[in-house]
């Protein structure tokens, strides 16, 4: 069986993300009549469509089972996969970061950073990412009473606490946000290398030379901290061995970019949602600041809500069995994450932003071996900027039409107007 073409065209589509209604209620259509089926769009490999929370978790605590690297990390059709290993001599992702490789080199490459991600590595961090939220405050309200807060804060604060903690120089923010939004929104004409819509082929062409850019700007960067270590992250990236030996090109260009830009573009995300949520919202605003003990539950909900990263792939290398349903060696399959963080099995009103669920087991972080590595730090970013913007502001409404990106990979709010009155 496979899915009805709507169904498979649609979750393929950037603009359905872009709508989010679009995709939420494809998503509920496949999660009520065939959580765990196949799609074949056309021009593409068929894919299951992994749409329940508890199926993804089941195929993300087996690395053995389902790789990350075999295909590519990210839905990608036939075209795109040849172009991709023509342009890396045969691999099928054009980045080799954490999340498109597996077995010992995963762990070995994830040992570089996790020791100085964990929360108790991260708590010093505390005081200066609160004065770099309260500077973010103070800019939004230095607007006087309206403002984009997607553009004006949500793309700005933690870039800033990345970089940061990166050791990126402050004068090089405005390239790394601009490089990093070209790679996440190749199919968005606002934000992409071109400005105007591109065909698949364009857009390969153009997130390979996005990444060549970015590669050559961290040459730099290898350089500049094997002569001056530091205990910044892109400093232990640089001097990291393996086996008694550096990081080879590939591995290490792949580390800095998805420190780079995953390690800000995903918060940003969150952020802008959590804002468009609170303006829609006018109770929850006072809610919050009534019950500050609700922050982390906020913070957990805004991740849920949002989740800004809307699916992996994986490939089986054996035969298996996921929900009941068999698995051969060699199938592809979409981990959608946006689908089980709306999953009604796991939530009361999946549909519904609350900040007052006792538990919310989101993944929108993924789970297991591959979850992400710095989530503890956009967790402390986030709680910490709301901790001050709730005792800066006495209300927040919508002021224009928010807009997504257009993406089916990683997408969040572009735009976010919004009207506000200081404390």
């Amino acid at each position: 069986m496979t899915l009805p073409k709507d169904l498979s065209e649609t979750i393929i589509d950037p603009k359905a993300y872009a709508k989010r209604e679009i995709a939420d209620a494809a998503f509920a259509a496949i999660r009520a009549t065939a959580p765990l089926d196949k799609a074949q769009p056309e021009g593409f490999d068929p894919f299951w469509v992994v749409s329940r929370h508890a199926d993804i978790k089941d195929i993300e605590r087996q690395p053995d089972v389902f790789h990350n690297g075999d295909k590519s990390t990210f839905l990608s059709d036939r075209a795109g996969a040849e172009m991709t290993q023509a342009l890396t001599g045969g691999e099928a992702n054009l980045i080799r970061s954490l999340v498109s490789v597996d077995g010992k080199e995963h762990k070995d490459l994830r040992g570089v950073v996790f020791p100085h991600v964990t929360p108790r590595a991260i708590k010093p961090m505390e005081d200066q990412i609160r004065l770099i939220a309260r500077e973010f405050v103070d800019h939004m309200l230095s607007f006087d009473g309206t403002c984009d807060f997607a553009a004006d804060v949500a793309f700005l604060y933690p870039l800033r606490v990345i970089m940061t903690v990166l050791g990126v120089p402050r004068e090089d923010e405005p390239f790394m946000l601009k490089l990093t939004q070209e790679l996440f929104n190749n199919a968005d004409p606002e934000l992409n290398r071109s400005r105007m819509e591109l065909s698949r082929e364009e857009m390969l062409k153009s997130l390979w030379e996005t990444t060549m850019e970015l590669e050559a700007y961290f040459a730099n960067v290898t350089k500049r901290f094997r002569e001056n270590p530091t205990e910044h992250i892109n400093s232990l990236i640089a001097n990291a061995k393996i086996d008694g030996e550096y990081l080879n090109h590939r591995q290490m260009m792949g580390y800095y970019i998805i420190a780079a830009t995953a390690g800000h573009d995903t918060t940003s995300n969150t952020t802008s949602g959590a804002m468009w949520a609170l303006a829609e919202r006018p109770h929850l605003l006072r809610a919050m600041q009534d019950n500050p003990d609700r922050i982390n539950a906020f913070v957990e909900e805004t991740i849920r809500w949002e989740t800004p990263v809307k699916h992996f792939m994986r490939s089986a290398v054996a035969d298996t069995t996921i929900g009941g349903q068999p698995i051969k060696a060699g199938d592809w399959l979409m981990l959608s994450y946006q689908s089980g963080n709306r999953d009604e099995a796991v939530w009361d009103d999946p549909f519904e932003f609350r900040i007052d669920r006792e538990t919310n087991p989101q993944i929108a972080f993924g789970y297991g071996v591959h979850v992400c590595l710095g989530q503890h730090l956009a967790r402390m970013e986030m709680r910490v900027l709301w901790e001050e913007l709730f005792k800066r502001i006495k209300s927040v409404d919508m002021n224009g039409e928010g807009q997504r990106t257009i993406s089916n990979f990683v997408c969040g709010p572009k735009h976010v107007p919004i009207r506000f009155a200081a404390q």
